[in-house]
């Protein structure tokens, strides 16, 4: 029986050693390869963070008076249109302050009427003191050509003198009271003198208060947050309820200071939510760069100005438009955590936010008044600016 060779079997393990060893190595570049080939091609456009969350319009609706709850027709999570009731207030001092602000419209129309009339009565006594005044004058003439033949005495000269003296005066006062009288009303009618129409802007200003009393969804949205309930005395200003617009969402992902310099504005932008996992990607562009760090911008800036200081890298929030399509197919809430990756291969953007004249979110302006409380302004305007009846 033959012995094996101790160094043929060394040989051949050395021999297996160094094709292991080659065939590690053959791996370790194939795979430094194929890394640098990933990088140069893909990975050195992508700029990654998990630290980015959904961000939206949360709209506080406020009472615009004082009041106390009667109903509450909206709950948390419930989706409201825009215009739909989502509180009644107690309007009995609304309406209250509406009948006075009538009242006191019919009270400023009648007196403003009234001096209308006493323009008109001025006028007259100015005609009735003018000839009254040219009576007397006559009168003195003759006076004055009796006396020249000693048929009447100086003092009945004087007398009448006197008396033209005070006609001309009483004249004088009347035509200034009538100037006044001018003054207040001249240019205008009952219906357009300034008194009137501050009247009527107290009726509207009422009217408008009682309107308030019905507090109603300024848009469309969810309720978020609900912090009255029914009896509860509110002040003007007073937070009631959130609305929020799901499909008005973008993204605000924090990036590393180091991670911006190839960031542009109008870049694209791939996005997932823990929400749908992986199975749901979003797309989106990059529509703007804040001008300044999170840390910047906190509560309490950190001062730096110290001797212990240790650099710590500070993030920059970028904010990211979504596609409006994808959310109305997988809607998103506000305050998800979202993975962001942007491609920075296009560098034609500006680093800078562009202008845009484009309102996000808008809602309809309050009408200051209705054509009901025209048509009941009218009314009373009319009702009042009568002459007055005559006693029979």
């Amino acid at each position: 029986m033959s012995t094996p060779d101790p160094k043929s079997a060394d040989e051949a393990a050395g021999s297996s050693r160094r094709r292991g060893l080659t065939i590690l190595a053959v791996c370790v570049l194939l795979g430094c390869a194929a890394w640098a080939v990933y990088w140069y091609g893909y990975a050195r456009w992508r700029v990654s963070t998990n630290d980015a969350y959904v961000g939206g319009n949360v709209v506080q609706v406020t009472a615009d008076v004082a009041g106390t709850i009667l109903s509450v027709h909206a709950r948390e999570t419930d989706t409201v249109a825009a215009g739909q009731t989502l509180l009644e207030l107690d309007p009995a001092d609304a309406r209250v302050a509406m009948d006075a602000a009538l009242a006191d419209l019919g009270n400023t129309v009648r007196q403003v009427h009234g001096a209308f009339l006493q323009v008109d009565r001025l006028r007259a006594q100015v005609t009735l003191r003018e000839v009254e005044l040219a009576r007397a004058r006559a009168d003195l003439a003759r006076r004055n050509l009796l006396t020249e033949g000693g048929a009447i005495s100086a003092e009945d000269v004087a007398h009448a003198r006197d008396a033209v003296a005070g006609l001309e005066a009483a004249l004088r006062a009347t035509r200034e009271e009538l100037n006044v009288a001018l003054a207040q009303t001249v240019g205008t009618t009952p219906a357009d003198h300034p008194q009137v129409l501050r009247a009527a802007t107290r009726v509207r200003e009422a009217a408008l208060a009682l309107q308030r009393t019905v507090i109603r969804a300024p848009l469309g949205g969810v309720i978020a947050k609900k912090g009255v309930q029914v009896g509860q005395r509110v002040a003007p200003g007073a937070p009631l309820l959130g609305l929020v617009t799901l499909e008005d969402v973008w993204v605000d992902a924090n990036f590393k200071e180091g991670q911006l310099g190839q960031m542009r504005i109008g870049q694209p932008v791939w996005l997932h939510t823990d929400l749908y996992g992986g199975s749901v990607e979003f797309s989106g562009r990059i529509r703007g760069i804040s001008p300044g760090t999170g840390a910047a911008f906190a509560l309490l800036p950190p001062q730096n100005a110290s001797g212990n200081w240790i650099k710590i890298v500070q993030r920059v929030p970028v904010r990211i438009m979504l596609d409006a399509a994808e959310v109305r197919e997988h809607p998103l809430r506000v305050g998800l955590s979202v993975s962001v990756v942007v491609d920075v291969h296009d560098q034609s953007g500006t680093v800078l936010t562009v202008p845009n004249a484009d309102v996000v979110v808008s809602i309809e302006p309050r009408v200051i008044s209705d054509p009901a409380t025209e048509a009941l302004i009218a009314h009373t305007i009319a009702v009042n600016s009568g002459p007055p009846a005559p006693r029979g």
